[in-house]
């Protein structure tokens, strides 16, 4: 199922789902750190509750979607263009001060290609900043366990794959393209984006998986 036909299952999903705002829209902000005045692209702005928060900032946003329903949504706080990651060659110039993504990579199948055009777009010396699920948590065939005495523990799986899984998405299913974290990393590097930050946090509402990373979250800065 393609994301532009999935605006509204993804609405419903972080509408009922506080972690959206409790923990990934303040890891986001956390790892951003955007600066006043500043002009910021947003790439997959969903209905636009992260470009809002980057906005309260004092900073200035785009935001892009491939999905119109929610690229209309998301326009209230700042202009939104539809199209397709990881596209971004419409874009003259490099405006951007900065541009960032949340649980967005993971679905995308050429993820190298997105840190090419985003470094086209972005200043030299402008940040880059994403909030992904954990590359543990995506790899195929993995999986939480409870070994003899009950502690849950996870299963890496296909962790040195480049395989994906399908996942729920109400009616319909989303695929999750799953990369190493060294391939990650490595992507962003051989396109001149330095690293400058990067956290990892658990379950934010599983007590038992505590001890097992779920989120990933990066700050880049290109290099000039």
């Amino acid at each position: 199922m393609s994301w532009s036909e999935l605006g509204e299952w993804w609405v419903d999903e972080i509408t009922t789902d506080p972690a959206y705002e409790e923990v990934v829209t303040p890891m986001l902000i956390e790892s951003l750190q955007p600066v006043a005045g500043r002009l910021y692209l947003d790439l997959g702005s969903g209905d636009g509750r992260v470009m809002r928060a980057v906005a309260a900032a004092g900073a200035s946003v785009h935001g892009l979607d491939v999905n119109p329903d929610l690229a209309g949504r998301s326009s209230q706080w700042g202009p939104t263009m539809v199209g397709r990651l990881p596209e971004l060659g419409f874009v003259a110039g490099r405006p951007y001060d900065g541009a960032y993504c949340v649980l967005v990579i993971e679905h995308l199948e050429d993820h190298r290609s997105l840190f090419h055009s985003v470094a086209a777009v972005v200043a030299p010396g402008g940040v880059f900043a994403l909030v992904m699920n954990h590359p543990i948590w995506t790899a195929p065939s993995s999986s939480p366990f409870s070994d003899t005495d009950g502690e849950v523990l996870w299963r890496p799986g296909e962790y040195f794959s480049s395989g994906t899984t399908e996942e729920p998405a109400g009616e319909n299913r989303v695929t999750f393209h799953h990369r190493t974290m060294s391939s990650l990393l490595n992507a962003a590097a051989d396109e001149g984006w330095a690293l400058e930050r990067m956290a990892e946090t658990p379950h934010h509402q599983l007590e038992e998986q505590r001890g097992i990373p779920r989120l990933l979250t990066c700050r880049w800065r290109l290099l000039p």
